[in-house]
């Protein structure tokens, strides 16, 4: 299990968290537990993620894998926006090993935006210049269609692919945060096929806007959170699959980390789909 960062900002994703000591303490808490990989971005914030991992995890662990994503950024009035240029990617590549006191960056995702005026081959070129540099060790895809993700496979090696992929969403929707937003479904199977592992983003997502009553049974039935199920399920689903559940909650950060401990049968994942 993994941990997503980006709840530790305020409201929208946006400025320093509500408790920053709390903040600081879930990602101590995290490493403490076993977890050795943290996604981030520069644009949660902003920077305010990448702040709060250097500030509490720095020097950091030999083990400690630390992902970060560019493609993006934010405006002032909060809105998110495509900065995918050759320049863009090189400018937020630099501004992460700096915020993060890293030399190199271990896994970086080319975040792929709605609307872009920059061909996608561009841009993931960029992205292997990047590497050949140094400053960036392997290169990963976000939010990719499975057509870009083929394209993106012969152009060089992709490490891993973070898509949004939970129980109740699995296929392409329109992003709360605007755009479209690829669904893991779409990829799980290149992924398996070529041992790329897949990192579901907003794995909770989808308990938020309707009730699953099949979650719901099943996390009755063994006494334990609906949040727990769904991360339970995604586990089972494939052993390709790392999921990065956020939360700004050491109590949610213990209860999402035992989600692991749930053995789900294959009657409860043929129910469950």
């Amino acid at each position: 299990m993994g941990y997503g960062t980006m709840r530790l900002t305020g409201p929208h994703i946006w400025g320093e968290p509500a408790d920053r000591n709390e903040a600081l303490q879930i990602l101590q808490q995290a490493v403490a537990q076993g977890v050795n990989f943290i996604d981030t971005a520069d644009y949660y914030g902003e920077d305010v993620t990448n702040r709060l991992i250097a500030e509490a995890l720095y020097p950091y662990n030999k083990d400690l894998v630390i992902c970060t994503k560019v493609g993006a950024t934010r405006k002032p009035d909060k809105s998110w926006v495509t900065y995918n240029t050759p320049q863009n990617l090189r400018d937020s590549i630099d501004n992460n090993l700096r915020t993060l006191k890293l030399e190199q960056i271990s896994l970086v995702h080319f975040r792929v935006m709605p609307h872009s005026d920059v061909p996608f081959d561009e841009s993931l070129s960029a992205m292997f210049e990047l590497q050949k540099e140094g400053k960036i060790l392997h290169v990963g895809l976000s939010n990719i269609s499975r057509e870009d993700l083929q394209k993106g496979m012969t152009m060089g090696s992709i490490a891993t692919v973070e898509n949004m992929y939970g129980h109740g969403q699995r296929t392409s929707m329109d992003n709360p945060y605007g755009g479209l937003t690829n669904g893991g479904e779409e990829v799980l199977d290149i992924c398996e096929q070529n041992h790329i592992p897949l990192i579901p983003y907003f794995s909770l997502f989808n308990s938020l806007p309707k009730a699953d009553s099949k979650i719901a049974e099943i996390a009755k039935k063994y006494d334990v959170t609906e949040a727990q199920v769904n991360l339970a399920w995604l586990l089972h689903k494939s052993p390709w699959i790392l999921p990065i559940p956020g939360t700004s909650s050491q109590a949610h950060l213990k209860e999402n980390l035992l989600a692991v401990k749930i053995e789900l049968t294959q009657a409860d994942m043929d129910y469950l789909g």
